[in-house]
């Protein structure tokens, strides 16, 4: 696939920078549209913001993909993102009694400039169930959190 190497040309990772991270469901399926699979991810989320790996900042997990503003500590972005999709893939299969593919091989990122607002950035990942139509307001999705609260 020429756009999928694509996503990965001048890819670098440097801890203390902030990242916002995309990843996208396999065949854009939603298993996240039920709540129980969402926490399994959430709880990948938070083991390796715990773990002191990243510092999360802010997230939204839609039905079929996620939003991640990460703060990089000890692993590379490539690292990062192998470790939450398949140990979530894991769970959310098991909990599903199925196996297969839960994400798309490759995931998108884009460094977050020093000058840039943070908090902008995590507004936008937040209102994303609204401009979706899933809620009419943040505090109605149930799969998302913040830094700022």
């Amino acid at each position: 696939m020429p756009r999928s190497s694509s996503l990965r040309a001048g890819r670098f990772s440097q801890n203390g920078q902030a990242y916002l991270l995309t990843a996208v469901t396999w065949d854009r399926a939603k298993p996240f549209s039920d709540w129980r699979t969402g926490r399994l991810l959430v709880g990948e989320l938070r083991a390796v913001h715990l773990e002191g790996l990243v510092r999360s900042k802010a997230w939204v997990i839609m039905p079929d993909h996620l939003h991640w503003l990460v703060e990089l500590n000890g692993l590379t972005l490539e690292q990062l993102m192998r470790r939450v999709k398949s140990r979530s893939a894991y769970k959310v299969n098991q909990l599903l009694g199925r196996s297969g593919r839960v994400w798309q091989k490759n995931f998108h990122d884009r460094a977050i400039r020093r000058d840039q607002d943070l908090k902008q950035v995590a507004r936008y990942i937040i209102a994303n169930p609204i401009r979706a139509g899933l809620v009419t307001r943040a505090g109605d999705y149930p799969l998302w959190d913040a830094e700022w609260l």
